[in-house]
């Protein structure tokens, strides 16, 4: 008796485990607060430096309403 897989359930197992894969492990946090937070500030850049590489139109921004 073998599992029947189709091409679509393939697909979706082969996808998910490449983007496992594709993810980079995290770096250690300093045990210093002041190297962690240095960090964690490096950290936040280069998540931004890469999200402004893409450019988002207005439309596909999600509407925010702030109420105090």
């Amino acid at each position: 008796m073998s599992p029947q897989l189709t091409r679509r359930q393939l697909a979706a197992v082969l996808s998910s485990s490449v983007v496992l894969l594709a993810q980079a492990p995290p770096a250690p946090l300093p045990s210093n607060p002041e190297e962690e937070i240095t960090a964690v500030k490096d950290a936040f850049r280069q998540n931004a430096e890469q999200l402004a590489k893409f450019d988002l139109p207005m439309f596909v921004e999600p509407a925010v309403r702030f109420a105090a």
